[in-house]
């Protein structure tokens, strides 16, 4: 039996303490946040014991930790958990500063812990598939990745204060795509910003909409369009242009129900944010994280991956703030 440390008991703190409760082999032992009344909530519905870092860390028969607190704790908690020898499942991103970021990745390193950062798009359904489809051959030597990005509103303008900014908050997911789908590194990046949805957003120091070109070392071509709102719903998607065809990913939808009548032809939105479209990823991932502690496998996405999408972010912040290409 794997015992579990919880940080976090907000609303992805929620969805992994619901599936580590479901998990065989797994017991959610503590849960820990600054929310006493959260923490003690998350605790009573699935067996837990709401306790202090202190008490996780010094606890040996807690084997791992999942981080699911704010950014801005993420890598205090995993130098901590790392010198207490423990596995980390740690939410994007390591950090905001690359230089915290790559602290981590030594530290996990040293301590030879296995730590998984929480990009849970590799984990997702559809864009899994065709991630073997193009592996596979499919469309043989891909040439051209297109991301859409979009989601339906924009965070309070407090949260963007302390965001990081869209790059990091929004678009790291977008970067790790990038580096999963073509298999490749950047070798240039461009990107450029507005503010078209809240000019509060703006008066914080941010864009709400963005576009990303990147350049691979092997001359592929990458765009990223990305939006913090889309009136439809949450526009998750991406396609892949080869030598000999082209894979998409699409939108999932609630039901996939269709109307045809003389006046109209209808479908469902897509789902309503990433809360709803990724619910079978968030759980797909943690079991992927478990089952690797067990058998003694690689993860799936390192901390040298949440590393590699964080220098992307902030590349790409560079690169709108200064106006030029970014060269690695």
């Amino acid at each position: 039996m794997i015992e579990v440390g919880l940080f976090g008991a907000g609303r992805i703190g929620r969805i992994h303490a619901a599936t580590l409760a479901r998990q065989s082999g797994v017991k959610l032992k503590f849960v820990v946040d600054v929310n006493a009344a959260a923490a003690s909530e998350v605790a009573t519905a699935h067996g837990g014991e709401v306790v202090t870092e202190a008490r996780v860390f010094a606890d040996r028969a807690v084997q791992a930790v999942v981080i699911a607190t704010s950014t801005d704790t993420h890598a205090d908690l995993i130098l901590r958990a790392a010198g207490a020898g423990k596995a980390i499942f740690c939410e994007k991103p390591v950090d905001l500063s690359i230089e915290r970021a790559r602290a981590c990745a030594q530290a996990v390193a040293q301590a030879d812990v296995t730590c998984m950062i929480g990009f849970q798009r590799r984990f997702d359904s559809t864009f899994a598939a065709l991630k073997a489809r193009l592996t596979a051959g499919e469309i043989g030597d891909p040439e051209m990745l297109v991301v859409t990005s979009r989601d339906p509103g924009p965070p309070p303008s407090e949260y963007i204060a302390r965001s990081g900014g869209i790059f990091k908050d929004m678009l790291i997911h977008d970067f790790d795509i990038f580096r999963w789908i073509l298999d490749d590194e950047a070798a240039s990046l461009y990107a450029t910003g507005s503010c078209l949805v809240d000019p509060a957003i703006a008066h914080a120091g941010d864009v709400d909409s963005a576009a990303v070109t990147i350049r691979t070392r092997r001359g592929l071509l990458a765009q990223i369009n990305t939006s913090r709102r889309a009136a439809y719903g949450y526009d998750q998607r991406f396609e892949v242009l080869g030598s000999r065809g082209m894979l998409q990913a699409g939108n999932h939808r609630p039901t996939e129900v269709r109307a045809s009548t003389s006046a109209y032809v209808t479908c469902d939105k897509p789902e309503h944010f990433f809360l709803e479209r990724y619910r079978a990823a968030y759980a797909n991932e943690l079991v992927h994280f478990f089952d690797a502690l067990v058998t003694g496998s690689p993860v799936r996405t390192t901390i040298d991956d949440g590393v590699a999408a964080l220098e992307l972010a902030e590349a790409a912040t560079k690169s709108w703030r200064e106006q030029r290409v970014v060269n690695f």
